[in-house]
Parts: structure tokens; sequence; C-alpha cells
């Protein structure tokens, strides 16, 4: 079995009805919404799936229940968005190439934040081929997202800094448009260095709005508590030398395991 099939089987997928993708995008208005972040053990996360049967979704493209993601981040030459987030500034961000493995499709995002602390995601579409690298149409989106949340970054001054992988399951309540998703298999790149989480535990976040979701509840008598856990800042903080120490990489530590890396950074993986 792949990576994939075996998380799927793992979290019990099967038991929950499936959804469209544009049942999903229309229930949930991804573009501003706030962000809990969870670890939990694996036979718990499949307790929580089945918790969720009667009232959540399953993502279901044309049989697929989960989609292989591959996330290049681009930072400044002194890691001004990994600072941004470590020391807690109102203005952080992300810019990063996401590809979607299996559909082959991929966007450039950029994530900030708004008056009130929630996420911004803004997006555009680009070429499979363009995974991993800013072109001028990228560049100047980049520009004017950045500029348009204050933040005194231009993408001339970024270059891509790491790269993040997993599988990722979307549970989709399509009544009150929150999402959980679920993910797993996940490592992050840096040089020839690795860091994977450990393959006992999910990383699931809930998006909704300011107010907790029944899943965050469930969330939280499964043993789940809320973390501040940014997979580009895992990556950064556990195989970047000379880093200072910080909350993150104290977490990462218990969870996260490091080594040499056995892919090769921004590597294309064709579409299924």
């Amino acid at each position: 079995m792949t990576s994939a099939s075996t998380f799927a089987a793992g979290l019990g997928l099967s038991a929950l009805r499936g959804a469209t993708l544009a049942e999903v995008d229309a229930a949930a208005a991804l573009q501003h919404r706030t962000d809990r972040k969870y670890l939990l053990p694996l036979d718990r996360a499949r307790d929580l799936v089945a918790r969720l049967a009667d009232s959540h979704r399953v993502l279901d493209l044309s049989g697929r229940r989960t989609t292989s993601y591959l996330s290049t981040y681009f930072d400044t030459e002194r890691l001004g968005a990994w600072r941004a987030h470590v020391q807690r500034r109102r203005r952080c961000w992300k810019v990063r190439t996401r590809l979607y493995a299996e559909d082959g499709l991929c966007r450039v995002e950029v994530k900030t934040k708004d008056g009130r602390g929630a996420t911004v995601k803004h997006a555009l579409k680009v070429p499979a081929a363009a995974y991993g690298e800013l072109d001028a149409r990228a560049t100047e989106f980049v520009d004017e997202v950045l500029a348009a949340a204050g933040i005194p970054v231009t993408a001339e001054e970024l270059a891509p800094a790491a790269e993040v992988r997993y599988v990722r399951a979307a549970l989709a309540d399509l009544g009150h448009g929150t999402r959980v998703t679920l993910d797993g298999a996940l490592t992050c790149h840096h040089g020839d260095r690795t860091a994977a989480l450990d393959s006992g535990h999910v990383l699931i976040e809930t998006k909704g709005g300011v107010r907790p979701a029944p899943a965050d509840r469930l969330l939280q008598s499964l043993g789940g508590r809320p973390v501040s856990l940014s997979k580009y800042v895992i990556g950064q903080s556990l195989l970047t030398p000379g880093l200072p120490d910080n909350d993150v990489r104290r977490l990462a530590r218990t969870h996260f395991t490091t080594g040499a890396s056995t892919v090769a950074l921004y590597e294309r993986t064709p579409a299924a």
C-alpha cells in the first residue's frame, strides 16, 4: 500500500460519506478563517473521524480520499517569515507554491493575518511546471498581496527556503461551513536534511470561525490541546543550524525525528 492509502485506512475514512470538491468549496469560506491545530495519536485521530461521521463528509475525488501535497516555502535571506512567526509578530506572513501531486494542480499562495488575527489566504493558479519557483506573474501577485497587508517585503527578496510534503484528508461540515484536515506522512526538507513527524501521530487543523467548532470540543475531549505549529517553521527550526531555540523547536523534538534527506529538494512529482 502507498503512504496515502495506508493513511486513509488508518483513519477509517471509508466509513464517511463522500463530498465533491464543489460541495466542500461551497460550504467553507476558506479565504478568511481561524485555524486551530492539534497533534493527536493516530488511534485517537481515527476515533475523532468516527465521531464526526454523522456531521462531516470526506472530500472524495473520484474514489480517492486523500491528496499528496508538496509545498515549497519562500523566505528572505534572514528568514523574515520564520522570525515573524517565532516572535509572534502581528504581521505574520508566508509565501509558498503548492502542488497537489495526484491532480497536477499548482498554486502560489500568500498567507497573512487580518486585524483580528484571522488567517487570510490569497491564491493564484499556475502551471504545475512552475512549482518551486516564482515567475513574473507570481512575483507581481506576491508583491500586491504583501503590500496590501502592510508587509515590507517584496518577491525579489525571496528564495526557496524549505519544502514540506504530507498526505491530507479533508472533512467538511457542509451545514455549518467548517472543515477539519488531517495530515500524515509529514516531512520537512532543507538542504540535505529531513525532519519527519512520528508516524503514530496526526496533525489536525480545524478551520472555521472565531468560536471553536464542535470538532474542537471533540478534540479536547480526546486529549487534544491547541498548539502553535507551522510546518515550515518546524522545518527551519529543526534543520537550519544556528537558529535560536524556541517553543516550536522544543515541541517538535518530542514528535519529529531528523536525518539525511531521502528525496531531492524541489523534485517534481508527476501527476498520477
